[in-house]
């Protein structure tokens, strides 16, 4: 069964969600003014609310192996703006054309559509900047991983590969084998990488750690996609924040669509149980790492 006390979870993810959002507004605000519109688009996009999954699990990841926090802050500024990016462009008319994003107008229809490309092509090089800085407390070797582990994910072997298959299969029928596969590159592969950076920032993980934070965050992914085809079914917009029901109209195949919601609710819960276990090697330190995929398959948003 998955445990219950999953709210306990709550306060350490406002924790790192406001350190994420100080360091990610002060590195944004230090852009030069010379493009105050785009400038302005970025704060916006990056600004306006959000879990801020990713960038926690950053963290989590570093405090499982006893690393310091603010190791982790640049990597978790660099995943989050890796993720605001995707979130811009998916929202564009040519992809998804949606009009709300975490309760707000999406940025093409705030500012438009030619100030939210360039918005998203200004983030996305932002992050792996901030990565490359030579002034960052990270040794070298592991910087160049992370930058290796971020570009792959938010690339032709992640994100954008998952885009395009998502794209393409709309009207069309995917099995289990084959939406697992999308899913994987589009959402699962930040998700990854995130973990794996946070570890990454402590400098003190094993290859055998790393490996089972590997399994972890496969696991989480994914389940983390399918509790979203849950609730594109049975939230409701306000509290989803962007427009529900918007895969059903798109007549886009989800976990929903192929296992009816009784089978993803059980394909979330044993997918948490399988990321639980893959952290049963690690003590008290991941407990952060614990809840959050416990949270990632009871959250209501």
């Amino acid at each position: 069964m998955v445990d219950s006390t999953v709210f306990a979870t709550e306060p350490y993810m406002l924790q790192t969600r406001t350190r994420l959002e100080a360091v990610l507004r002060k590195q944004l605000e230090a852009l030069p003014a010379r493009a105050p519109r785009l400038r302005e688009a970025m704060l916006y996009a990056c600004l306006q609310g959000g879990k801020r999954v990713r960038p926690t699990l950053v963290y989590a990841s570093a405090a499982a192996l006893g690393g310091p926090l603010e190791r982790a802050d640049i990597p978790a500024c660099a995943v989050e703006l890796i993720h605001c990016y995707s979130l811009v462009h998916d929202d564009l008319p040519s992809m998804d054309d949606d009009a709300l994003r975490r309760g707000k107008p999406t940025v093409h229809i705030a500012f438009d559509e030619a100030t939210a490309i360039l918005a998203g092509d200004a983030l996305q090089a932002m992050a792996f900047r901030l990565l490359s800085e030579p002034s960052l407390a990270i040794d070298a070797q592991a910087r160049l991983q992370m930058i290796h582990l971020l570009s792959a994910a938010a690339g032709f072997e992640g994100m954008v590969s998952g885009q395009s298959i998502d794209f393409d299969a709309v009207g069309k029928t995917l099995d289990v084998t084959q939406l697992q596969t999308m899913h994987s590159l589009k959402t699962g592969a930040l998700i990854t990488a995130s973990v794996l950076m946070g570890a990454l920032s402590s400098e003190r993980a094993s290859p055998s750690q790393l490996n089972s934070l590997r399994v972890y965050a496969e696991c989480v992914g994914l389940a983390f996609q399918v509790q979203d085809d849950i609730l594109d079914v049975t939230s409701d917009t306000a509290t989803l924040g962007k427009t529900q029901g918007a895969d059903q109209a798109l007549n886009k195949p989800t976990y929903v669509s192929l296992l009816g919601l009784e089978g993803a609710n059980a394909k979330a819960k044993s997918l948490c149980e399988e990321a639980l276990t893959a952290l049963l090697g690690f003590d008290e330190r991941a407990e952060a790492l614990r809840g959050i995929a416990r949270f990632i398959v009871v959250r209501s948003s």
